[in-house]
């Protein structure tokens, strides 16, 4: 006769994610492109204990304090960086073209300056030619969505401004 443990039959069983992998691709018979790991990882806990049961604007999961302060870090990280960045790539340009002056005046190098002239102004009309008023597709769906995002998540987009501008400040 055989007798079952209690406390067994009272906790569920933990199923390892590599077990619930390996279901779901049994499920799939074989098929790999059918696997779904996205819905695999929303039914972890770690994932509901991070980012909430549903995934909708910032303005229906965190309170408009928190959007502020979560846009004003992040907004105040990317200015920081974005200020240092620009710092940089300004000093290499015109450390670079300081250096292309000095050798210049040393006579490392002649610079042809009709011929910089002459590829300036077919550039210029090559430009000319392709002006267009239209923003390509492209462009206009990226604005859209930008401008859907800020509408949906307003708080969160001012704090993120002002901390950009205090970031790029200090």
């Amino acid at each position: 006769m055989e007798t079952s443990d209690p406390q067994a039959s009272a906790q569920p069983s933990r199923v390892s994610s590599r077990d619930q992998l390996a279901g779901l691709s049994v499920s799939s018979q074989g098929h790999f492109d059918s696997l779904d790991l996205a819905e695999l990882a929303k039914k972890q806990q770690w994932w509901h204990k991070l980012f909430g049961q549903e995934s909708g604007p910032a303005t229906e999961r965190y309170s408009m304090a928190a959007q502020l302060i979560i846009g004003g870090v992040t907004g105040w990280c990317t200015g920081f960086i974005f200020q240092k960045v620009g710092k940089l790539a300004a000093t290499a340009v015109g450390g670079g073209f300081l250096l292309l002056q000095l050798a210049n005046h040393a006579e490392y190098i002649k610079i042809d300056w009709q011929q910089v002239e002459k590829d300036m102004k077919k550039a210029k009309e090559q430009l000319k030619g392709q002006r267009s008023t239209q923003f390509p597709m492209e462009v206009k769906s990226k604005a859209e969505e930008i401008v859907l995002f800020v509408k949906t998540n307003i708080m969160l987009a001012g704090g993120f401004l002002g901390g950009f501008l205090l970031g790029m400040y200090s």
